[in-house]
């Protein structure tokens, strides 16, 4: 059945039209991109011997509607998306060769935008910042060094937008299912006085979700100004985001989706005193963050040139949640007597809080002449972090258990500083050899006390680790001719664990830090109407932490060391693109994802007693086999046209191989159409729109999953949970844009 809908999808797929769109801004603002304030030090190139896609402004531009970044690069081979709330704006993720966020490595004009701790991209942090990019490169792999946490499946480099000479403006508006719409405004003022330039957008975004009550409200903002000279070019960026978005993060069980509907969601659930189930109105996570970026780009020559960024993002933050029949000890609070009768439990309202600054700086010194293209960089960063939690209300109270208290608090910090070296040399037949070096140390505390239990009392935090990587890679890339280039490289990553890794798991066993080797393999050919590729490649972990397939109580996804693990696989691309208007593009990634004698571990539900169940080699938790991308386009003056489709293999939800709680394949199509033409006194006018899973899939693309078991007469039975998060049904955005 799965394959008859496979092969049916793909059919479809091919006989549709599609647009690769061609961004009218860029000619009508006669776009200018000056020799970079950017710090573009580690972004491959051609000659580089790692995978790599780079997506222009033009695709992005044409995508963005509203939906978060992730969905705007989700056609990279083995990339998969994720949503919460079910239509792709909110709380949003991307994987890619089945690696979760936390591994991917993500810049902006080469600051880290990871999270210090999680080591993930809040893409909700970030609203609309899509907007302001002026291209991206994916990474796939461990790539090139860079600045930040690890990459150990892919690095995403974002570079923000460039110079207009002329002033311009542009305001965009989006609208469509599930009370969703976004505005944008643009404004430049062009180049003045042969040296000054001011850019500026304002955002928009809401939706109600397609979950129910999955609402987000985000607003932000991107302000950059920019001194051009001879040789020197100096930026300050400042860009921030507002998010208020209600809790979709539980997900749903089969049993509740029978009972309920695919939409149900049980975040902020609760029964009063007559027994009637209610929501929690202000069941919500409510986040702030403010980068600010000072780039410096000066040419000592033709051939030398040095790059040198500062940065300081705060954080400030909280979620609230309604808490049913709670422990009072759980919150700080003892028991009290009440009418006669002990009072342990109560339902409760608690709010959990983050205050943070993230600050540091970046450089590069890049050297290219003749043969050689070197590059030093480096750069360091601190992070201080404080989590804390506050009881708001209190339904039983009475003694000390009153609300308006604070129940934990504990403090991070992390001091991170790296230093790489690169070189690569091309010789005269083609044949570039290519050297990568880089140290990293990271030192990294926590302390004071956490939300959970450790008996009667709060878990202590006494974390203080450091680390010391040594991250050597090399390879060897030839340019056959203009056509055909081979390349091949080894490279070596470490990375420390997370957070998460430290505060949810056993407090006895600390995780440990992370080794990868990665081996790449391509060959590309690019013709004058046809170009395609093939990349094999194979990971080999060394205590990989891998996803167990559970979430904590805000639905981050926990995970364990597994002593030996790999990944490998093979990504196919291929493309056409005729005179007449016509484009197509395609890519496919084919895998393996293994544990090693993988030894799983249950828990008895009252005694847990540990229940270790040996499994051999098992698949690695949300890592598909078969990823499917193809995307079919037609253009001709002004219209535009575009059909992509994705295919994802079933995916296990746990390293257990338990087929009960699987995601099911899925095959998704989306249609985009615009069109393009001029208005006096505008520059011209784009209308258009998108509709979303036209074929109507019904499929959820993650969730959780987890087994226990408890004893009857002596004997163990195990039990299976999961929980899926449903994505939407056919849906629509229609969009308009007007440029002055």
């Amino acid at each position: 059945m799965k394959k008859n809908k496979l092969v049916a999808c793909l059919i479809l797929a091919t006989c549709l039209l599609t647009a690769h769109a061609q961004d009218q801004l860029n000619d009508s603002l006669r776009e200018v991109m000056l020799d970079g304030v950017e710090v573009m030090a580690t972004r491959a190139t051609k000659a580089t011997p790692v995978a790599f896609t780079n997506i222009s402004r033009a695709e992005i531009k044409q995508r963005n509607l509203g939906q978060d970044l992730p969905y705007l690069i989700s056609m990279t081979p083995g990339a998969i998306t994720t949503s919460d709330a079910g239509a792709g704006i909110g709380y949003t993720t991307i994987r890619v060769r089945g690696t979760d966020a936390t591994r991917i490595n993500v810049t902006a004009n080469g600051i880290p935008i990871n999270d210090a701790e999680s080591h993930g991209v809040f893409w909700v942090n970030m609203p609309d910042f899509a907007s302001s990019v002026k291209d991206i490169q994916i990474q796939r792999g461990v790539g090139t060094s860079t600045n930040g946490a690890g990459a150990f499946g892919a690095t995403i480099n974002m570079q923000t937008g460039g110079l207009s000479t002329i002033p311009y403006a542009e305001v965009s508006a989006s609208a469509g299912s599930f009370g969703t719409h976004k505005e944008t405004l643009n404004v430049g003022t062009g180049l003045l006085n042969n040296h000054w330039a001011f850019d500026a957008r304002l955002s928009n975004i809401s939706s109600d979700g397609y979950i129910d009550r999955a609402s987000v409200s985000l607003q932000s903002y991107y302000l950059q100004g920019a001194w051009y000279g001879n040789s020197t070019n100096i930026k300050l960026i400042t860009f921030a985001g507002k998010e208020r978005t209600y809790h979709a993060w539980n997900y749903a069980s089969k049993e509740e989706m029978a009972l309920y509907g695919r939409t149900y969601n049980s975040c902020g659930e609760y029964y009063d005193d007559n027994g009637q189930r209610k929501y929690y109105d202000d069941q919500t996570d409510n986040y702030t963050q403010k980068h600010w970026q000072l780039l410096l780009n000066h040419s000592f020559s033709d051939a030398l040139k040095l790059n040198v960024g500062l940065h300081y993002t705060k954080g400030d933050g909280y979620y609230q949640e309604y808490k049913m029949n709670r422990k009072l000890l759980e919150y700080g609070m003892q028991p009290f007597e009440q009418g006669g009768e002990m009072i342990k439990k109560s339902d409760l309202v608690r709010k959990k809080a983050m205050d943070n600054w993230f600050a540091g700086g970046v450089f590069s010194l890049n050297y290219l002449k003749g043969g050689w293209n070197a590059s030093l960089g480096g750069g360091f960063n601190r992070y201080d972090g404080d989590h804390f939690g506050r009881v708001l209300w209190v339904k039983q109270s009475g003694g000390d258990a009153n609300p308006d208290r604070n129940y934990y608090f504990n403090n991070a910090t992390k001091n991170d500083g790296n230093i790489y070296g690169k070189a690569s040399y091309t010789f005269l037949n083609g044949l570039t050899a290519y050297a990568d070096l880089q140290y990293r140390h990271i030192d990294y505390k926590i302390k004071g006390t956490n939300d959970k239990m450790q008996g009667d009392v709060h878990q202590f935090f006494d974390v203080n680790e450091h680390f010391d990587f040594f991250n050597p890679k090399g390879g060897l890339s030839w340019e056959i001719n203009k056509q055909h280039r081979v390349y091949g490289s080894v490279s070596v990553a470490h990375k420390e664990p997370t957070r998460n890794n430290y505060t949810d798991g056993n407090s006895n066993d600390l995780p440990k830090a992370e080794q990868l080797i990665d081996y790449e393999l391509g060959y590309q050919y690019t013709g004058s109407w046809f170009s395609g590729g093939m990349n094999l490649y194979y990971m080999d972990y060394k205590d990989q932490l891998v996803l167990t397939g559970e979430l904590n109580e805000i639905g981050e996804p926990m995970a364990v060391n597994m002593p030996k693990s790999y990944r490998m696989g093979i990504e196919l691309m291929a493309g056409i693109h005729l005179p007449m208007g016509f484009s197509w593009e395609a890519n496919a990634t084919l895998s393996r994802n293994r544990i090693i004698d993988f030894v799983e571990t249950l828990y008895e539900d009252e005694t847990y007693e540990p229940w270790r169940i040996e499994h051999g080699d098992s698949h690695i938790a949300f890592s598909p086999s078969v990823i499917l991308n193809n995307r079919l386009s037609y253009s001709y003056k002004g219209f535009d046209a575009a059909l992509q489709t994705q295919y994802v293999s079933r995916q296990f939800m746990t390293n257990a191989d338990v087929t009960e709680t699987i995601l099911e394949a899925y095959c998704v199509s989306n249609l985009s159409l615009s069109y393009t033409f001029k208005m006096r006194p505008l520059k011209s006018i784009t209308v258009g729109g998108a509709i979303y899973n036209i074929f109507n899939e019904e499929y959820e693309n993650n969730g959780y999953a987890g087994s226990g078991y408890y004893t009857i007469d002596g004997q163990k039975i195990r039990y299976n949970y999961a929980g899926y998060a449903a994505q939407a049904g056919i849906n629509a955005l229609a969009n308009v844009i007007l440029r002055f």
